[in-house]
């Protein structure tokens, strides 16, 4: 795993901060780590297109500490906050749709599927840094920011478990794939949620299935911490249609913006780019 430096440090609130419950679509607020340089704080700014008197949140490195010291080593979270994002309400059921750029341990995905567990849904969300961080620390901030634009407040057991969920799931990635880890996940969910196990051991049976089912093998030690983590999970309140609901709409999205002409030009131009490269290492050997 990278050295968690400089975590994406977003919003974690101060008791001073003003909570609005009339959220409407297009609300825009950002969160901005404490230990941007105000040039760096500009170039964010004219990044995320946001207008001059836009909301704005500061977050310190002791709250990055304060969600992730439970699921990180301290050294690694590191102890300067950098990273900073921006939260757009989205229409009701819209779902989620996460982008992200200078984030290099944790996937778009891997931070759909944790906000949801927190039970955050219907928004735009764009996570960012002046260079490259891992990006371990963004969910908490954007939880905070998600409950001071629509007035919902996140029970802490929640937002702990959704933190959890996002380190677990990049660890597992290192070990197995991103992609591979995110579709483990998501699937466990959805069997979780049809089954409703009801002990540990059912669990367990829910998630070894689900893996040789998706053909990864995992090992005592990452079946038990993942039965762990989904049975912290069924002991909170957690509306799993809506979690469900999330994921399904974020998976739409995807699959409309590949099959878009957009969507099509961007993958034509990776594709160009990357044949380029190789006729240019062949052309060393003619």
């Amino acid at each position: 795993m990278k050295k968690l430096f400089s975590l994406l440090s977003i919003a974690v609130f101060s008791l001073g901060t003003v909570v609005s419950a009339d959220s409407t679509p297009g609300d825009i607020i950002v969160t901005l780590g404490e230990n941007l340089t105000p040039a760096q704080k500009e170039q964010l700014l004219t990044e995320m297109d946001v207008p001059a008197d836009v909301q704005t949140i500061t977050v310190s490195n002791a709250e990055e500490h304060q969600y992730l010291g439970d699921y990180i080593p301290k050294a690694q979270i590191g102890s300067k906050a950098i990273s900073s994002s921006k939260i757009t309400t989205a229409e009701s059921g819209a779902g989620l749709n996460v982008e992200t750029k200078n984030i290099s341990w944790v996937s778009k995905e891997m931070y759909t599927n944790a906000l949801t567990t927190a039970s955050v849904k219907d928004a735009e969300i764009y996570i960012t840094a002046p260079f490259e961080v891992s990006g371990t620390a963004a969910l908490t901030g954007i939880i905070k920011a998600y409950e001071s634009t629509t007035g919902e407040a996140i029970p802490e057991e929640q937002k702990q478990v959704a933190n959890e969920e996002m380190v677990t799931t990049a660890k597992l990635g290192d070990q197995i794939g991103q992609e591979e880890a995110t579709n483990l996940i998501e699937r466990i969910k959805e069997e979780v949620a049809a089954q409703n196990p009801q002990n540990l051991q059912e669990i367990q049976v829910i998630i070894n299935n689900i893996s040789n089912e998706l053909n990864i093998q995992l090992s005592d030690a990452q079946v038990d911490q993942l039965a762990s983590l989904f049975d912290k999970m069924q002991n909170l309140d957690i509306n799993w249609d809506q979690v469900n609901s999330q994921i399904d709409k974020a998976k739409e999205q995807w699959d409309s913006f590949k099959n878009s002409e957009e969507g099509q030009g961007i993958l034509q131009s990776i594709i160009d780019f990357l044949q380029s490269i190789v006729d240019g290492i062949a052309g060393l050997f003619k």
